[in-house]
């Protein structure tokens, strides 16, 4: 196991030092962590992290990211975009994961082109093919390529590899852009990603790692990690949890008992509640890839 996944890890950096210069989606999750740090051992200062920075990244994210690159001293370059200009964003139609991922792409890729790059990768992996994730095709119409993937790594073996390398990424929570707390067709606003971020960041303080803050309407749906569900029930911190979420603005807050599970609000795609063959055949997602949330980096 050991032997193999070192191999792994050779294969991707000798991949990415095939190349005169790389530029890397990053995001500051795990998978766009090991991507960076084997690019910058494979090129140096030829690597390039970029991180796009949106109302729907949460800002603690993009703050771990820039002290990743801080720390390593390889050269960051951070795209403000609006994803609100994305045409469907606000409206939150099944297929927008899919024109998001496309839209900030796009972007992106003008960045690399900027730096003199034609390299771009971001931070799938093989697990992400058995799991529905429509904006992965987006990154297969704009060329780009995903190497971890191609070196065979799973979600488990980049965390070994990260623990190896001594990054401190390597038992992070998966995350996911913020616009997949919202059920299907409900407007997304910038307040209300703000509030999504207010409650998650409430609940991480309280100490609670896995967690989504799901939103249906007014109603605010809690998802924990089932081992952590008890604790919620100790000295009253389930009020305390139902009160702040209540200031935050949901006049509703409920517990999922089925716990933590990731892309759970496509539990109506799956039921036949929605269309399930919207335009270009794409459906919402919640990334566990870091690329560009995860989840960009998901």
């Amino acid at each position: 196991m050991e032997d193999r996944l070192e191999r792994k890890y050779g294969e991707l950096k000798s991949r990415i030092a095939s190349e005169e210069k790389a530029a890397i989606a990053f995001s500051g999750g795990v998978d766009s962590v090991l991507l960076l740090y084997a690019a910058m051992e494979a090129l140096g200062d030829r690597a390039v992290a970029l991180t796009v920075s949106l109302c729907a990244m949460p800002e603690r994210e993009l703050a771990l990211a820039r002290e990743f690159c801080r720390r390593f001293g390889i050269r960051h370059r951070i795209e403000k975009v609006d994803e609100f200009a994305i045409q469907g964003f606000g409206e939150n139609p099944p297929n927008r994961c899919y024109l998001c991922k496309r839209a900030l792409f796009t972007r992106m890729r003008a960045a690399a082109d900027e730096e003199g790059i034609a390299f771009l990768a971001e931070g799938s992996n093989v697990d992400d093919q058995g799991d529905y994730r429509p904006g992965l095709a987006a990154l297969g119409e704009l060329g780009i390529a995903s190497p971890l993937k191609d070196a065979g790594f799973t979600k488990a073996e980049i965390r070994q590899m990260a623990e190896r390398l001594g990054l401190s990424a390597w038992n992070r929570p998966s995350s996911a852009c913020l616009a997949s707390r919202f059920v299907y067709g409900e407007e997304i606003t910038p307040e209300k990603l703000k509030r999504v971020e207010q409650a998650e960041a409430y609940l991480e303080d309280l100490g609670f790692t896995q967690k989504r803050v799901r939103v249906h309407k007014n109603l605010a749906r809690v998802e924990l990690l089932p081992e952590e569900l008890p604790r919620l029930f100790h000295k009253g911190l389930a009020g305390k949890v139902s009160r702040r979420l209540k200031e935050l603005g949901f006049a509703y807050v409920t517990l999922d008992l089925d716990g933590f599970q990731s892309g759970s609000m496509n539990r109506e795609l799956e039921s036949g509640s929605m269309n399930k063959e919207p335009e270009n055949g794409n459906m919402n997602e919640e990334p566990e890839n870091d690329s560009m949330n995860k989840e960009l980096g998901t």
